[in-house]
């Protein structure tokens, strides 16, 4: 996080303001909320996928015929939209934000329930204090539903012209096979041109993961099976995200039972006390030097 700047006044190219955005970076935005590996996981690893949203109490009698639906990038990434027939569609993924991923999606919420059905939602590239999701959401579990396409975009009988024909089948060319799995919540299979991954959004503790991690690669039990790899991990929006190679044929089903499996020997090497012997720390150290951070 870096020091403010002295000396420079407020809004003489915009510098200072960016700078008192920086200094109150969240790095766990979504904490406090039920699902949290689940909204990291539709940010940071998921091309196309939707799942609905209830109002808090007060916000939901103020827009009692309003619904909202999570999507995980919107047309030009834009923050929200407002489809014709007044349901909002918020984007997770988008190209500008602040320090506070939170507080970007509340207020492009606010503004997006503003707005009337078909108009376009204006939102503060730098929103300021205020309300954030845990503010303005009724927390719950996400049904997440991934698509293969991005039509869900679309009012269902909106005609389509050429120009969004057109956008569309660039996005949906973007999408690579994509499989929510059973066996650990927040991990998902996809499939690349060259090989296949698993990659899994790990709910505890940082240092704690990293610990059960560590005991794992020391005993020789973090990989999937044969033929697979360690790949790394990366922290994404303060927890870890452990990626595996796979081969790249097998479909996803065949991978539920080795990530369940895991995920017990996860589970009890999280629970171990005791601190780590020489090689677990070692073993630490090594994870430490495949990680990533992603903001």
């Amino acid at each position: 996080m870096s020091k403010r700047r002295k000396g420079g006044r407020a809004g003489q190219d915009g510098s200072a303001k960016r700078e008192r955005v920086r200094d109150v970076f969240v790095p766990r935005p979504f904490e406090g909320l039920a699902d949290e590996p689940e909204w990291i996981a539709l940010r940071e690893l998921v091309p196309a996928a939707s799942a609905p949203l209830t109002l808090a109490p007060e916000l939901a009698d103020r827009y009692p015929e309003r619904q909202v639906l999570l999507a995980t990038v919107l047309p030009m990434a834009v923050p929200a939209m407002v489809r014709a027939d007044g349901r909002v569609l918020l984007g997770l993924q988008r190209h500008v934000q602040s320090g506070d991923v939170s507080r970007d999606l509340a207020v492009s919420l606010l503004n997006a329930l503003e707005t009337e059905p078909g108009q376009t939602v204006a939102v503060p590239a730098l929103p300021g204090p205020g309300p954030r999701l845990q503010d303005v959401l009724a927390d719950g579990s996400l049904a997440v539903t991934l698509h293969d396409g991005f039509e869900f975009w679309l009012d269902p009988d909106a005609s389509r012209d050429a120009n969004v024909q057109a956008s569309l089948e660039r996005a949906n060319a973007s999408i690579y096979p994509t499989v929510r799995l059973a066996a650990a919540p927040a991990a998902y299979w996809c499939q690349v041109p060259e090989k296949a991954h698993v990659r899994w959004v790990l709910p505890d503790d940082e240092d704690r993961a990293l610990d059960a991690l560590a005991r794992l690669s020391a005993a020789g039990e973090l990989l999937l099976g044969d033929g697979t790899r360690f790949a790394g991990m990366f922290r994404a929006h303060g927890r870890l995200v452990p990626v595996w190679d796979l081969p790249h044929d097998p479909e996803a089903d065949r991978w539920e039972e080795p990530l369940a499996g895991l995920a017990k020997r996860y589970a009890e090497a999280l629970g171990d006390p005791a601190p780590l012997d020489p090689t677990g720390r070692r073993a630490r150290q090594g994870l430490l030097g495949r990680q990533l951070t992603l903001r």
